[in-house]
């Protein structure tokens, strides 16, 4: 389970509902289209549910938005340090994410996180909005998208389009990285809330 202050499961539950309106998305639509329970998503909506990391990328890819609009924006400063002990952790089957820093320029966003897969451990995606960017630090990190298999080892980097179904194992202990997540300037007209959209499919 992940670890998350109240304070952020509030702004978690009115941006999900905010993203949800906006697209004119009802709760059991977007439960269709994420393969999340119905009544997961009311917890969520509500303040009350513990999201994984599962859920956070099946969320940022129905909605179509990047995962730092679901979560309180850091303001941007001339220094910028953010500490381990003060960022939530959001975890899944194999993965533990903590989100350092989004960055914005012109029509394109960054986002940065701090990656780590446990020992043994694989992590599954269908696809989301964005680019993923990985480097490795520590570890051997192996790496599938759409039956291509890759594996990394320290200072090795890989890229791909994260809307293709693409998964991670940690292959000879645990692995350290730095994820960083892109979205062009198609995902960023989402992020105005403003003018038609295109609904995504279900997978």
């Amino acid at each position: 389970m992940s670890v998350f202050e109240g304070s952020v499961r509030a702004m978690l539950a009115a941006n999900l509902k905010r993203a949800r309106a906006e697209r004119g998305l009802s709760l059991s639509e977007v439960s269709r289209r994420s393969r999340i329970g119905k009544a997961t998503l009311s917890e969520l909506e509500s303040g009350t549910g513990n999201p994984t990391i599962e859920t956070v990328f099946s969320l940022s890819r129905v909605l179509e938005l990047p995962i730092s609009d679901l979560f309180d924006a850091r303001p941007a400063g001339e220094l910028t340090v953010v500490r381990a002990a003060d960022t939530e952790v959001l975890s899944g089957a194999g993965v533990d994410l903590r989100r350092l820093q989004r960055i914005e320029s012109g029509e394109a966003v960054v986002e940065v996180f701090d990656q780590r897969f446990r020992a043994g451990r694989s992590q599954e995606s269908d696809g989301h909005v964005g680019r993923e960017h990985t480097v490795v630090q520590t570890g051997r990190l192996g790496v599938r998208v759409e039956g291509h298999e890759v594996e990394l080892g320290p200072g090795d980097y890989v890229c791909f389009d994260a809307s293709r179904p693409h998964g991670y194992t940690a292959l000879d202990g645990d692995v350290r990285s730095v994820l960083l997540l892109q979205y062009g300037a198609r995902q960023r007209l989402h992020l105005s809330g403003g003018g038609a959209e295109s609904h995504p499919s279900s997978s």
